[in-house]
């Protein structure tokens, strides 16, 4: 690590994370190197390596922040309201994912690669993370949904979680895509990550509501 300041760390590490963002806005994972990375940002692309080792670790650093983002998303609906219904919640949340593009994206596509090529120190900031978005969530559905156990609360996040991999793709659609499908005839039926998340989560309040009675 470079001598100087935590701020000047986290300043530069933040700008090589922005930088990575602006690239996967137009380009795919495996397109963009860190040569690239290092070449819209104010420094030289050897410093890079005294942050990050591999691009993966860019990506997830970038991931973590999307986390964060979520999370503090999740912290305001819980913070905000006293009292919501099933359908009232169901919005809430779905709005919190639809905003999160980025998030999905990483989520559903490029996981294992980051995971996989990354410092142990680093997957493991990445995880406390995503373990902090799954307690905040189980903490909205403790205070807006008491008739939920803490067993039903935990079936719950382990059915909606791994649902949200999914997402992206499916809301998500190239012209490229939408053409071959048309040539082996399926039919495509556009849902916005809003619709996709509320229609999923209404299903599932409904099953644990139901399941109360």
């Amino acid at each position: 690590m470079p001598k100087g300041s935590k701020e000047l760390t986290k300043s530069r590490k933040e700008e090589i994370i922005n930088a990575c963002e602006f690239l996967y806005k137009t380009k795919s994972f495996k397109d963009i190197t860190i040569k690239e990375i290092g070449s819209i940002t104010s420094f030289t692309r050897t410093s890079i390596y005294n942050y990050f080792e591999t691009k993966e670790e860019i990506f997830l650093a970038l991931f973590e922040r999307e986390y964060e983002y979520w999370i503090s998303d999740l912290k305001n609906i819980f913070e905000k309201y006293e009292i919501l219904d099933n359908d009232q919640l169901a919005d809430k949340l779905a709005n919190s994912l639809q905003d999160r593009k980025q998030l999905l994206k990483l989520l559903s596509m490029n996981l294992y690669d980051m995971e996989a090529n990354s410092r142990i120190e680093l997957l493991t900031s990445f995880k406390v993370s995503f373990g902090n978005s799954m307690k905040m969530f189980a903490k909205i559905l403790e205070k807006f949904c008491k008739h939920m156990t803490s067993q039903d609360i935990q079936d719950f996040i382990y059915i909606f979680f791994p649902f949200i991999y999914g997402i992206y793709p499916y809301s998500i659609v190239t012209d490229k895509q939408k053409e071959a499908m048309k040539n082996a005839n399926l039919n495509f039926f556009y849902q916005t990550i809003y619709e996709i998340s509320y229609k999923c989560l209404i299903k599932l309040f409904t099953i644990y509501t139901h399941k109360k009675e």
